[in-house]
């Protein structure tokens, strides 16, 4: 079953389901997105550490990534990016980029912001200089990013929230997502809204009801993994993801484990990032089909084998657990780029392998 989204060149193309889980494709002017599907962060315009040549390499071979407006406004600016075209020129990456609006940061950086119905008035972390976030200019930046989805500019109160505030942060997050489609953005550019609640069932419900009537391409579930207890958060995964439109694609903002990411496509999630494997990295902790890997632990010293024989990617292909040891203690550089490359691979896998699933064993869906 495949369903033209509202802005044109975009279509959802669902192929298979197995209970709430689906197995589809998000079709974009730059190419197709098969679904589920984890999206690697490029907070910078970069995914840490990698190439775009190896982002887009087999058994990789990532879709789509994300870019942020907050990060990438303050630094390099926009003058910078437009004089270049875009992000996708400017970083040399011609597959889909989906931006976040700026709201998380909202959240993230809540010592240097004060928020009123308008917008939010921040202060730069890097030198301190005073700015004005709105959807108006969360759209615009969007726009000059040139990202091909765009979402929408939201509240995301944190997980120990009162419900006053949870309250008003649905109160802005719906008068702002009116204000975001309202703006003007670039043709070809689809615009995702965001869906707030906490771990309230009852207030999700009824902020769905809000947002999912306004025509936009996809919904995303933000205010998750900011300090809930993951019972709580799977919760509403189990019980709020698949109410969510089943035509259009479902996005779980800023999750999380593998095991998130099985418990979200399962319950209906089609999209997801995270920061954790390429932060997880850099720090020396590496997912494997064996379990977690602290290559930094005295045991790996003396071991002549690949970090996970399963694993197809080059760094399990070409280095031992002993050399990337070595790496990471002497703290050279080539470390991130391996143990980077490694991470975002099982993530990939992970994330194939359930989608595999899903279409092996689920029910196929009428042309």
């Amino acid at each position: 079953m495949i369903t033209p989204l509202p802005t044109p060149g975009f279509a959802f193309e669902i192929l298979a389901t197995l209970g709430h889980a689906r197995a589809g494709v998000l079709h974009t002017p730059r190419g197709p997105i098969p679904t589920p599907v984890f999206m690697p962060v490029g907070t910078q315009g970069t995914v840490k550490a990698m190439t775009v040549a190896e982002l887009a390499a087999p058994p990789l071979d990532a879709r789509i990534i994300l870019g942020n407006t907050y990060h990438l406004y303050l630094r390099p600016g926009l003058d910078v990016i437009a004089a270049h075209g875009g992000l996708h020129r400017f970083a040399g990456w011609d597959r889909p980029i989906l931006t976040d609006s700026g709201g998380f940061q909202v959240f993230s950086l809540s010592a240097l912001r004060d928020i009123d119905d308008d917008g939010v008035t921040f202060k730069s972390h890097i030198d301190g200089s005073r700015h004005r976030l709105s959807p108006e200019v969360s759209m615009h930046i969007q726009g000059v990013l040139g990202s091909d989805i765009a979402m929408v500019f939201d509240q995301c109160p944190p997980g120990d929230a009162t419900p006053e505030v949870h309250e008003l942060a649905l109160r802005r997050t719906t008068a702002w997502a009116e204000r975001c489609l309202r703006a003007p953005r670039p043709a070809g550019q689809a615009l995702f809204g965001i869906v707030q609640g906490g771990v309230d069932l009852e207030r999700r419900r009824r902020h769905a009801a809000e947002i999912t009537p306004m025509g936009f391409d996809g919904h995303a579930l933000g205010g998750l993994s900011v300090g809930e207890k993951i019972e709580s958060m799977y919760q509403v995964f189990d019980d709020f993801a698949h109410t969510l439109p089943f035509e259009k694609p479902r996005y779980v903002m800023g999750v999380g484990t593998p095991p998130d990411l099985e418990r979200g496509i399962l319950a209906g999630v089609d999209m997801f990032d995270c920061v954790m494997p390429t932060r997880n990295a850099r720090n020396g902790y590496l997912f494997t089909s064996q379990g977690k890997v602290v290559i930094s632990n005295a045991r790996h010293r003396l071991d002549t084998g690949p970090l996970d024989p399963d694993c197809p990617c080059q760094t399990c292909a070409t280095v031992s657990r002993s050399y990337l040891r070595h790496l990471c203690m002497a703290q050279e550089i080539l470390y991130n780029r391996l143990a980077t490359l490694h991470n975002l691979t099982f993530y990939a896998r992970h994330v194939q392998r359930l989608r595999e699933r899903i279409l092996a064993e689920g029910q196929p869906m009428a042309s």
